[in-house]
């Protein structure tokens, strides 16, 4: 299979959308996601994988499944190439699936599973300086050669997979082998619900990185360079926080482009867990605008932007 998998690129973000608020409904009781300080340093910062619950009662729509998938029938009609979608409240558990059954390659979104994996082995404090520092490479500017050093580190596809397995992902597997210059990372299958599985236990006590680890995998993906920050951060409003990962890879087969963000929103007490695939973009400008539309669309059925 040939494949060209794309170094960072200077990309800029497409005009972002702002979501709608939903319609009133039947209170229903919420758990809160609320950042906490550490209480040996009550002026420090705030941690971003611990989380203190709070029971409260909100008003909530259901979400309008069938409202938002006309909508992206419609805004996807005549663009090339299939896509697969998700969201997630993470404190109420509503969710929307588009195309659920699709299975897309990761591109360098992968990068993240690849941290987790080793993280899962080694904990962050316990790694060497060259391999902190391949870990923010990868992450913050998406570096391929760091991956590919940070891949063998894991033990390559199968200790992929099995960490994987590990966060409870069920439809990806890494592919052994080289695909030209790199290994195979970039085309791993996967499932918008796996990288939904995969977001959740960043921020999930029952995980099974440490807390200090999860932290750091949400710092880095939370300072991903400008360029590299479109996707997931179209839906969010003034004050959220945004951790994400995007891939971008070019098919030399077939000069098409594999387009794809992961990632969380944060805000309002509430995390959002976002994954949107997409393959088959004529360049990656359109590639961005599809996504970023996919995305907005979706989420201004869960939330509206405060004034």
């Amino acid at each position: 299979m040939v494949i060209a998998l794309a170094l960072a690129l200077p990309l800029l973000p497409a005009p972002r959308e702002a979501p709608a608020r939903l319609q009133s409904a039947a209170p229903t009781r919420v758990t809160r996601q609320e950042p906490v300080r550490d209480s040996a340093r009550p002026d420090g910062p705030r941690r971003l994988g611990r989380i203190e619950e709070i029971s409260v009662e909100e008003t909530l729509a259901p979400v309008p499944v069938k409202q938002i998938t006309k909508g992206l029938d419609r805004f996807l009609a005549g663009r090339p190439g299939p896509v697969t979608a998700m969201v997630e409240d993470l404190a109420t558990g509503r969710v929307y699936r588009y195309r659920s059954g699709e299975r897309m390659i990761t591109a360098s979104s992968a990068k993240v599973q690849i941290l987790m994996a080793l993280l899962a082995r080694t904990p962050w404090k316990k790694l060497q300086a060259e391999v902190r520092r391949d870990a923010e490479l990868m992450i913050r500017y998406s570096d391929n050669h760091a991956a590919d050093r940070l891949w063998l580190r894991i033990g390559g596809a199968p200790g992929f997979t099995e960490a994987g397995r590990k966060f409870g992902l069920k439809h990806t597997q890494g592919v052994p082998g080289d695909c030209l210059d790199l290994y195979c990372w970039g085309i791993t299958r996967t499932s918008a619900n796996d990288q939904i599985r995969l977001m959740k236990a960043l921020v999930s006590g029952k995980s099974p990185l440490r807390a200090k680890d999860r932290d750091q995998v949400l710092s880095l993906m939370g300072q991903v360079v400008d360029g590299q920050d479109w996707g997931v951060s179209a839906a969010a409003c003034p004050g959220d926080r945004v951790m994400l990962k995007n891939g971008w890879l070019k098919r030399v087969s077939t000069e098409r482009w594999a387009m794809i963000s992961v990632g969380l929103i944060r805000g309002d007490g509430r995390d959002y867990a976002v994954a949107v695939l997409t393959e088959g973009s004529t360049d990656v400008g359109y590639g961005i605008d599809t996504v970023e539309g996919v995305i907005t669309k979706i989420m201004r059925d869960f939330r509206r932007c405060s004034a």
